[in-house]
């Protein structure tokens, strides 16, 4: 683990203390909450998460085409022709 050094506004310190000992956790707990918050939402998807949801996905939707694998590009300039 690193370690940083930040500034905070007092606004930002008070609330953030309070937050802490509402969760129970630390002041760095939080703070780790939130980076984690801040970079998943800025499209570092988390690669298990993704594995895991694309892993659900598989058999749930049926085509009704029986040379789907085979054809899928026949298929797709269809379906953007459209």
């Amino acid at each position: 683990m690193q370690q940083a050094q930040i500034r905070l506004t007092d606004d930002q310190a008070r609330q953030l203390r309070e937050l802490a000992a509402a969760q129970g956790c630390s002041l760095a707990d939080v703070v780790r909450q939130g980076i984690d918050l801040l970079l998943q939402s800025r499209g570092s998807p988390d690669r298990e998460a993704v594995k895991r949801r694309s892993l659900e996905a598989l058999g749930r939707f049926h085509s009704g085409l029986t040379d789907l694998a085979a054809e899928h590009d026949r298929y797709l300039d269809e379906a953007f022709a459209e």
